[in-house]
């Protein structure tokens, strides 16, 4: 059931602090998005996006967020937190005007394409609404550029926001929304200070909308300084344990890489996301699970933004069965039909874990959570057993089978980058066309596609790869001819 508490929060004595427990939305009148305050224009654009009911982040922050209060709102990855600021930031735009009323501060570039992605369809109910990305990653020119023409919403990460302030190419004070997506990690990863610099250029008559999945001690500061009059919605998703099946396995410290493998053999499943404390440990068992002939990939923080853009890719497309990766890189991805998350490392923070296991076992799918534990992690264990309400089930490293006829997993896909994307006008219909069109492949032997800024990325069945870059390159996509090349899966960040 869903329980609403009102109590004070520490950083705004006027304001209420609402918080939701809740497994998932109740599908009940009052959470119609045609309960808000909405014209029709947006309903309507919302009814073809498929979206009827608000999630509960989005049922406890739209109403407030649409009447301009300021917010301070807690909820997980995959809430529905995007649209939940999305909505109220598009409502308040006008079309005439050409000059930055929205600013979205992000802490990755990942983060920023979803968003800005997500604004743009809710724009759709708007006439010519232009929404730029501003990143680190990609060329400054380019994107000075594009705002010599002039935006409504800007969405980046700080450092890349402050270089186009600093240059004069970035005005904000017109700024009348400002959202701070995922603030817990931003403060995280050190983006305080850059963070205050770019909100003092802000217009001081705005709104600002937060939303942290965490709240530490930074969240108060940035309130304080920031915000006017906050009102706090917190939601606390308790995730659907019924389709997820948790095992733990009792591990010394020098058995974590080789348990890793055994796990991944025994339970063969189609996509694996390895959680690891720390880069170094990601380091270790990438190498390890590689060496092995698992088809294997880093992320952590060290890694440059391109190889972190096609490491995210090649594991959403199935080129890589086994993403490696630190919470702090992990934060935002979201990928879909994840066989099993393992912890190789036991989280020291109970809620950490929930959020890393939450990961699979989505959308009434099946998903696995496996755990290795050494003696001394056994009281980070116990704390997660307090939490979820529930014993750990074990079991024996005996049990996992050990045949040798089993193959490390390979996988199926294989992921192709041409060179050129928006900025050349390449839509995902041009490759598609020119795979199963002059190529001569199938629909069924091509996967995603993903068109960036200034490239494309295309995955493809494992065992035509070598085939389709070759006759890619010999042909022509959108009547000119391209660069194609296979990525491989390196660990990133090794070789430097």
């Amino acid at each position: 059931m869903e329980s609403i508490k009102n109590n004070t929060h520490p950083s705004d004595k006027a304001s209420a602090n609402v918080s939701l427990d809740t497994k998932s939305p109740k599908q009940d009148k009052s959470l119609g998005f045609d309960t808000l305050p909405l014209p029709k224009a947006a309903l309507d654009n919302l009814q073809q996006m498929g979206l009827t009911q608000m999630t509960p982040i989005q049922a406890l922050a739209l109403p407030l967020a649409l009447s301009g209060r300021d917010l301070i709102a807690q909820a997980s990855t995959g809430s529905g937190k995007t649209l939940a600021f999305g909505l109220p930031l598009v409502n308040r735009l006008e079309a005439p005007r050409m000059n930055v009323q929205a600013l979205v501060l992000c802490p990755t570039r990942e983060l920023a394409d979803q968003v800005t992605a997500e604004i743009r369809r809710l724009a759709r109910a708007l006439d010519n609404i232009k929404v730029i990305t501003l990143c680190g990653g990609v060329a400054l020119r380019a994107q000075t550029q594009s705002l010599l023409h002039g935006a409504h919403v800007v969405v980046g990460t700080p450092g890349r926001i402050l270089d186009h302030i600093d240059r004069g190419a970035l005005h904000l004070g017109a700024v009348q929304t400002l959202v701070l997506d995922e603030a817990d990690r931003m403060l995280d990863m050190g983006f305080f200070d850059d963070m205050a610099r770019v909100i003092k250029q802000c217009g001081a008559k705005r709104q600002t909308l937060l939303f942290s999945a965490t709240y530490p001690d930074g969240i108060d500061k940035i309130a304080a300084q920031f915000l006017t009059n906050p009102q706090t919605v917190k939601v606390q998703t308790q995730h659907d344990l019924s389709a997820l099946e948790q095992f733990y396995f009792e591990v010394s410290p020098k058995e974590r890489l080789q348990v890793t493998a055994q796990l991944l053999n025994h339970y063969r499943p189609t996509s694996a996301l390895a959680f690891c404390n720390t880069k170094q440990r990601c380091r270790e068992l990438v190498a390890y699970l590689q060496a092995q002939g698992f088809s294997a990939m880093a992320l952590f923080g060290e890694l440059e933004q391109r190889e972190r853009d096609q490491v995210m890719i090649q594991f959403a497309n199935r080129s890589c069965c086994v993403l490696v990766a630190t919470d702090v890189a992990a934060r935002g991805l979201d990928v879909a039909d994840l066989g099993a998350v393992i912890n190789v490392d036991v989280s020291p923070d109970p809620e950490v874990h929930v959020h890393r296991i939450g990961r699979t076992a989505r959308a009434g799918a099946k998903g696995l959570a496996l755990t290795l534990a050494s003696m001394d992690e056994m009281g980070f264990v116990g704390r997660i057993e307090q939490l979820q309400s529930r014993e750990s089930t074990w079991v024996t490293l005996d049990a996992l089978q050990m045949d040798p006829s089993l193959k490390p997993l390979k996988a199926s896909m294989a992921t192709l980058q041409i060179v050129g994307g928006r900025k050349e006008k390449i839509r995902a219909g041009d490759v598609l066309g020119a795979l199963t069109g002059e190529a001569g492949f199938t629909k069924e032997q091509v996967g995603k596609i993903n068109v960036n800024e200034f490239s494309t990325y295309v995955a493809v069945k494992a065992e035509i790869a070598k085939e389709a870059v070759k006759r890619l390159s010999e042909g022509r996509t959108k009547g000119k001819s391209v660069r194609v090349r296979l990525l491989g899966l390196s660990a990133p960040g090794e070789d430097a």
